[in-house]
């Protein structure tokens, strides 16, 4: 039986789904509301799991292409005092692929692949239990008919109200991202601080992490607790003003440190914002969701690994259906077996974050202690 199916969002989980289920010879449909594939910066550096991320590719058949255009080297973790003495230096062996990086642009064409994605199809909402399926609007007034919708559209996921009228709260802690562009020749005494892959600083309630992405891009994240509503009087579009605010909450730090910000060209406000850590929902025939769009986490190295490895196994149990009453019993079951392994990282990343951005430094450093190789 041949069945309607779309998954909404273009994201690492969409595309994984998408990628999984072509293999196996079933049509698919991808929904994505950006107009284009590069409509938009793809975002950082990415660390793909041995068990998670790098196990979904394998089901998708892109696991030897990935390993050719990833960063091994980029697993290499440097901690400073805040007074720039370098307080651990790992360096991964090597033939240590356990975590290696990859920029999620390349990730993402990577995935892309021959997929036929609809560009600018922006999903308004999604109706379940109509008699033909499942009803999905979208903003220019159209609207299309499916059996099964996958929400994987991220945390402000327009699919999640079928399902779940949760929605993501704050966590208190918000980043500011910068880049610093062709590193090694611009600024090499930087590119030495941030090595090959990623160099961190953590003070009371604030940090300061700097990762290497490809071709000489650096990605520069200032973390702090705060109201969100911090930047009330400031113009986060005044480069100099929220730099300046910047060195004001770094006060203090050591010089080379603090140059990581000084040379950003751009700062863009990205607060925390999470889903409860045992978020589930009743089963609703016909709609399910995959990674943020159904356990939005910190952003500390599992997310895109589960939501890839979901894409994958949920796919995979597709494709071994027969009949309709038969995708819905797959789609409950996946649920089940997701929320539960989601949770569990939700439950880990939560007390991750709140150990690395706290009032004691020392709690950051003892947790790299503990997930660092000796």
């Amino acid at each position: 039986m041949s069945h309607r199916i779309a998954v909404v969002g273009s994201g690492p989980a969409g595309l994984t789904f998408a990628r999984v289920l072509q293999r196996h010879g079933h049509p698919v449909t991808v929904l994505e509301r950006d107009p284009a594939p590069d409509a938009r910066p793809p975002g950082g550096t990415l660390d793909l799991h041995e068990g998670l991320g790098q196990r979904a590719l394998d089901k998708a058949g892109l696991l030897a292409e990935f390993q050719a255009l990833s960063r091994p080297e980029g697993q290499a973790v440097r901690i400073l005092d805040t007074d720039g003495t370098v307080l651990r230096d790992w360096q991964p062996r090597p033939d240590d692929r356990a975590n290696p990086e990859i920029d999620r642009g390349q990730l993402r064409d990577l995935l892309l692949g021959p997929l036929d994605v609809r560009w600018g199809r922006d999903v308004a909402e999604v109706v379940p239990g109509d008699r033909d399926g499942v009803l999905v609007r979208f903003t220019d007034g159209r609207q299309e008919t499916f059996d099964l919708v996958i929400g994987a559209d991220g945390a402000w996921s327009r699919v999640r109200p079928a399902v779940s009228s949760v929605t993501p709260h704050y966590t208190g802690v918000t980043l500011i991202e910068t880049s610093l562009d062709d590193v090694d020749t611009r600024h090499p005494d930087l590119a030495r601080l941030v090595g090959d892959g990623s160099v961190a600083v953590y003070g009371v309630n604030r940090a300061l992490v700097a990762q290497r992405n490809s071709g000489g891009h650096v990605k520069v994240y200032a973390q702090f607790r705060a109201p969100l509503d911090w930047h009330t009087n400031l113009d986060l579009s005044d480069v100099e003003a929220v730099r300046s605010s910047l060195s004001a909450l770094f006060d203090g730090w050591a010089a080379p440190v603090l140059e990581l910000l000084r040379h950003g060209t751009a700062f863009v406000p990205r607060p925390l914002h999470v889903l409860p850590v045992s978020h589930t929902w009743a089963h609703v025939p016909g709609v399910t969701l995959l990674g943020d769009a159904a356990h939005l986490m910190p952003p500390l190295g599992a997310g895109a690994n589960l939501a890839m490895l979901e894409g994958a196994e949920l796919a995979e149990s597709i494709a071994a259906v027969s009949g309709s009453g038969e995708l819905d019993e797959v789609v409950r079951v996946f649920e089940e077996q997701m929320w539960a392994r989601a949770g569990r990282w939700a439950k880990h990343t939560t007390a991750g974050l709140e150990r690395l951005v706290s009032a004691d430094p020392a709690e950051a450093l003892a947790l790299f202690d503990e997930v660092q190789p000796s």
